[in-house]
């Protein structure tokens, strides 16, 4: 099938671009914006108490006060504020609220700190838009005002809350885009330039998937409005990621088999075709691991990874595509040419530090299962110290932006909990007024409960069904302290409840407990899904039941490790009091599903050896040998593009993107160069069971001219003559077509 895609795309070369060029054209004119939203309550579903509270206040109470803006006011030289400071607050707020700008429904002036040095203006926006652009732009003219508006007075005003953290979130999102987009360049571009030393490679996948980036971008616009899923700014950083690192892994692969073609002695167009037939299965198989795992991301209960994965999935197919058509239309038409001005692609360089490493996994295959090993279970110690951080707002954006000072300056100046306070709602289940005799001895269970700091009934619905109680924690919002305590707060609301009515707990505390249930929710949906999914593309691609479960294994454990050295870098190095919370998941799919693609390339090699009669200990070196060079370049490239992402500056992108990257460091350089050969050698032919996928397809002894195509005769004649010299980039991982 393969080679019958090779041979459309090579004959018909001119056609497969335009074809290209049009779809990409088409689709990026016709496709929808692409939505976008900072509000976390809508990552969870309606089962969630944190939603229905959230539904319940929008119906009760729907000209409730919910400030989606803080203005917070302190005087230029740090002393109390004066009467006259707080006379130019009341009118700062007037003239806000005088203004009517788009989305704001009511400015009122806020309570001065216990210390006399702050005070604050809050404003009401349209909460049907809660966390969308709009409200962002609301935000970015709140902020301009009202520092026009302190212009002339002692004071300096700065604008936080939910909106302006929007604001904030989104530019800083703008800025780590440009430095990814720019890092991820120049990582392919000097790269390539040092692999292939040829300009036009360097270049060429480049353009190819700049080309495929428009083109996904638009069919995950499309599916995003389809299946109206949530979107959130940090997907367009990993989908550069994404994008840029597969797919130059996948013309990595493409590129070296072409090479080794030629080198054969087959003609450039037959080259080509050669290359699609012999890599195209290692390659689908290994894009089809990746999409499976992303799209069991559809399974989650959050809104943000339930979009991600659909996204990532579309985005891989894309460039899978790609890979098998467009960029061969595209070599084809330049022929030999594209390796200009170098001459190495005519003759195989030599190079002795694969052969060594293969010798020694040959040689000691005990030893190197149980250092590697050893590494890999060293480094899941960590994850024995893992917590998580609920606080998406945030790990977006660095400290120093605007809308971070003001939560911190807030949290300080007042009790940690009053920028986002906890609300119970108390509501009749027989649609009958409420006793309001029980409200006080109600509020006085609530303030009892312990990391509780006050709480009061702030109102009545109109009817008398629904009644709300303000409850401010010591904590703030997204703490792990705050999260128990709202916790223990839910408990005394539901157990308390006066006879004939309910209890739900609202607010962005409960918010957060929520997201955690549904991340653990995700654990134990999401991981093993994925793992099944992944093994029977491995069963299907290696025609075994063995292979699949220890290489699965071995992914396992190097997520692990990989969790482990994050653990340590960020929380006992670094200080940070957790890791992001969906960083398990977005890691477990990402070194799940890309790490088992380098260990398809290597084990699919393996395989090849063994087919020519090898043992399988030699199977294995030689698979290192031969298999090695490839690996180590494409993993470099992929960690080091992943790697670009900490340069977002956030602690979301700066974690997931060390995360990432050290995983795939793993997966390449010790997972599939020595872990896995060795654990395959150990093994021996068992691993293959219950088919025979490691036997020679002849009877004719191993090498005998019979059992091999012309090509692979002079290549074996060849190896003979020059044994103890090592080809660094002389054959890829990928099967050979039979």
């Amino acid at each position: 099938m393969f080679r019958r895609i090779g041979e459309i795309v090579v004959r018909h070369p001119v056609w497969t671009i335009v074809a290209w060029v049009i779809a990409a054209v088409a689709i990026v004119a016709t496709a929808p914006t692409l939505p976008s939203t900072s509000d976390e309550s809508s990552f969870l579903p309606s089962s969630y108490e944190s939603i229905q509270a959230a539904k319940l206040q929008e119906d009760a109470f729907p000209s409730a006060f919910t400030p989606s803006a803080i203005a917070l006011y302190q005087r230029t030289d740090g002393a109390k504020l004066t009467k006259a400071d707080l006379k130019d607050v009341d009118r700062i707020t007037r003239e806000l609220g005088g203004k009517h700008i788009d989305q704001v429904q009511k400015v009122v002036p806020g309570q001065p700190s216990t210390d006399g040095k702050f005070t604050t203006t809050l404003v009401q926006m349209d909460s049907k838009n809660a966390g969308q652009p709009k409200q962002a732009d609301a935000a970015k003219v709140l902020r301009t005002d009202v520092k026009q508006l302190t212009k002339g007075t002692d004071l300096e005003a700065r604008l936080g809350g939910s909106a302006a953290q929007a604001l904030d979130q989104q530019d800083s999102s703008k800025r780590g885009q440009a430095l990814i987009g720019i890092g991820t360049f120049l990582i392919i571009l000097v790269t390539l330039l040092i692999i292939f030393r040829a300009p036009i490679l360097a270049v060429l996948p480049l353009l190819v998937i700049g080309l495929v980036s428009t083109l996904a971008n638009g069919l995950i616009a499309y599916a995003t409005k389809l299946f109206d899923l949530q979107a959130n700014s940090s997907i367009s950083s990993i989908l550069i990621v994404v994008l840029f690192g597969v797919g130059t892994d996948y013309f990595l692969f493409l590129m070296f088999r072409y090479r080794e073609r030629l080198r054969a002695g087959d003609e450039s167009k037959e080259a080509m075709i050669n290359a699609v037939g012999r890599v195209g299965e290692a390659i689908a198989s290994a894009a089809g691991a990746v999409v499976i795992a992303f799209l069991a991301l559809s399974l989650s209960t959050l809104g943000f990874l339930k979009q991600m994965g659909p996204a990532l999935a579309i985005a891989v197919a894309a460039t899978l595509f790609a890979g098998l058509t467009l960029i061969p239309a595209v070599v084809s038409l330049i022929g030999p040419k594209v390796f200009w001005p170098s001459k190495s692609w005519q003759r195989e360089p030599e190079n002795a530090r694969f052969a060594a490493l293969g010798r020694g996994v040959r040689n000691r295959p005990a030893l190197t299962v149980i250092v590697s090993g050893l590494v890999l279970v060293v480094l899941s110690l960590g994850t024995f110290g893992y917590k998580a951080t609920f606080d998406l707002a945030s790990g977006s954006m660095p400290k120093t932006k605007e809308s971070m000072v003001v939560q911190d300056s807030m949290m300080h100046a007042y009790s940690a909990g009053a920028a986002a306070p906890t609300d119970v709602y108390l509501s009749s289940t027989d649609n009958s007024p409420l006793d309001k005799a029980g409200f006080t001895a109600y509020a006085d269970k609530l303030a009892a409960v312990d990391g509780v700091d006050g709480a009061k009934l702030s109102q009545v619905s109109k009817d008398g069904t629904t009644a709300d109680f303000t409850v401010t924690l010591k904590y703030e919002a997204s703490t792990d302290k705050a999260i128990t305590t709202v916790g223990d707060v839910r408990d005394v609301a539901h157990s308390d409840a006066p006879d004939g009515s309910k209890a739900v707990v609202g607010g962005m505390s409960s918010i957060y407990k929520d997201i955690n249930a549904a991340v653990n929710h995700d654990y134990r949906t999401v991981f093993p899904v994925a793992a099944l999914l992944i093994m029977v593309i491995l069963g299907l691609l290696l025609r075994s039941v063995v292979a699949p479960l220890y290489l699965m294994a071995s992914v396992g454990l190097g997520f692990g490790a990989t969790l482990g050295a994050t653990v340590w870098i960020f929380q006992d190095g670094a200080g940070h009091s957790g890791l992001m919370f969906m960083l398990p998941v977005i890691m477990y799919l990402f070194v799940v599903a890309i790490g088992t693609d380098y260990n398809i390339l290597m084990i699919a090699r393996l395989r090849e050896e063994a087919r020519e009669g090898r043992s399988p200990r030699e199977a294995a070196g030689e698979a290192l040998r031969h298999a090695g060079p490839t690996v180590a370049a494409a993993g470099f490239i992929l960690a080091a593009t992943f790697a670009t992402m900490m340069l977002a500056g956030n602690a979301l992108l700066t974690e997931m993107g060390f995360a990432v990257s050290f995983g795939i460091a793993v997966a390449a350089f010790v997972m599939a160069m020595f872990f896995t050969p060795s654990l395959t050698a150990l093994i021996g032919h068992a691993a293959w069971w219950p088919g025979h996928g490691d036997r020679a397809a002849e009877a004719a002894p191993a090498g005998h001219p019979e059992t091999l195509t012309p090509a692979r005769r002079a290549e074996e004649t060849d190896r003979e003559d020059r044994d103890d010299r090592e080809p660094v980039v002389d054959e890829q991982a990928e099967p050979r077509a039979r």
